[in-house]
């Protein structure tokens, strides 16, 4: 990774949104798919998107506040529908009552918060007239697909595909992150029609239009070829991420409630502590999250997901020297706590609170101060003979080379308790 891209690593949490034409019916972003809906009877979406209430400084000031340092903004969904005033469509933003193009202000928000600027950008097109049918798309279950195939021309479709992302990648300024979103060879048609892959979207002649227009951009590895991270798609990976036995970066895609889009009645929602313990999770093995939100039909944030926002906020503003610039430790955590590791300070995360003491694995010896990082309030610890008979009051030895910390019963109020470990120079 280049000097230029080590924020990456360094930010750890960023906001991912998905806003498009399918926030007005308000039920997944793949409602087009899932019902199966014409092209035809989807346009009409493109008469009410008034998204008078979209004002990216305050998306800009939710991510900001609850700890997050980037932002990947979806320009066009698998609807087809551009936020911007693309030369090459009229399936368009300014082609609806909203009248304006919502990436510049987007970016402008971005960059006057100081977060960095992210774009998704899908290879699916289920609007575009020359994007073939196959098994990802509304029309899958037509009798006549071959026949409605027969007049559309997919290097057109590709050309314009590629024409799209130079406009976005020309007219915005310095770009830090691009989320192509998605490659599907594996996925053949009952009847035989292959999906899409890097032969279909000449995948080694986009990257390399990206990296001549933006060299310092990060791209994700949908294309079907090798990017510069892996992008786990809600699950959370057991472990630091690897491709032929190496490292390689990561991050997690993950929802408030299980929809990437404004969906009106999906109530279920993650709880905070538990988003948080993915966050930890994921830093633990050397990964980012990217957490979703899906602003409504006019532009503003859900309630219910600026809430779930200002609860991580929280936590960060207390925590969060132990996710910026943290990652993987090779120290063994205890059962039901996870390590992060900055440097010298090793960040104990714990998922759940014991009862008086915390017995630490090899750590004996490496420990010279340690303290609740909530309130700095310090940890007092000692090392427990291995042979100490246990009897009454006296708990018995611990292994060798353990480090025994005194916790208070009454456990930190905060999502996750962390203690802060300054460790010994060797």
């Amino acid at each position: 990774m280049k000097p230029e891209q080590a924020w990456f690593t360094h930010d750890r949490l960023g906001m991912f949104v998905h806003w498009g034409l399918y926030a007005l019916g308000a039920r997944h972003e793949w409602l087009m798919h899932r019902e199966r809906i014409t092209v035809a009877d989807y346009e009409r979406y493109l008469s009410y998107f008034e998204a008078d209430l979209y004002d990216p400084r305050e998306w800009a000031a939710a991510a900001k506040s609850a700890g997050m340092k980037y932002v990947v903004l979806t320009t066009k969904h698998h609807e087809g529908f551009a936020l911007w005033d693309s030369k090459l469509t009229e399936y368009k933003i300014t082609n609806t009552p909203h009248g304006k193009d919502a990436i510049g202000p987007y970016v402008e928000a971005l960059r006057e918060a100081g977060l960095k600027v992210g774009f998704y950008h899908s290879l699916i097109d289920w609007h575009h007239p020359d994007y073939t049918i196959d098994f990802v798309n509304p029309r899958r279950d037509d009798s006549d697909i071959a026949a409605q195939n027969e007049g559309r021309d997919f290097p057109r479709y590709r050309e314009y595909l590629h024409g799209q992302v130079r406009e976005l990648l020309t007219n915005y300024g310095q770009i830090d992150y691009l989320f192509f979103d998605f490659s599907y060879p594996h996925l053949t048609h009952p009847n035989g029609l292959p999906g899409k892959g890097r032969a279909d979207w000449d995948s080694d002649a986009l990257m390399a239009l990206v990296r001549e227009l933006q060299p310092n951009i990060i791209v994700n590895d949908r294309l079907d070829i090798p990017g510069d991270l892996v992008t786990p798609e809600q699950y959370q990976p057991s472990g630091p991420m690897l491709r032929d036995g190496q490292p390689v970066l990561w991050e997690a895609c993950q929802t408030l409630n299980g929809s990437w889009g404004y969906d009106r009645d999906n109530s279920d929602y993650k709880s905070v502590d538990l988003m948080i313990r993915m966050l930890i999770d994921g830093v633990s093995n050397d990964g980012n999250l990217l957490l979703n939100v899906g602003p409504t039909g006019r532009g503003n944030l859900d309630p219910r997901a600026v809430q779930s926002l200002a609860g991580i906020g929280e936590w960060m503003k207390l925590h969060g020297r132990s996710i910026y610039g943290a990652a993987h430790s090779d120290f063994e955590a205890p059962r039901d706590t996870r390590y992060t590791q900055r440097g010298d300070r090793l960040y104990l995360h714990v998922f759940a609170w014991p009862m008086g003491h915390l017995h630490l694995p090899g750590m004996a010896g490496r420990v010279a101060y340690a303290q609740l990082l909530n309130d700095a309030s310090e940890i007092q610890f000692t090392e427990i003979d291995p042979h100490q008979r246990a009897q009454n009051t006296t708990p018995g030895g611990q292994a060798a080379g353990s480090l025994t910390l005194t916790v208070p019963i009454q456990r930190p109020d905060v999502a996750v308790p962390v203690i802060e470990l300054f460790l010994n120079h060797f």
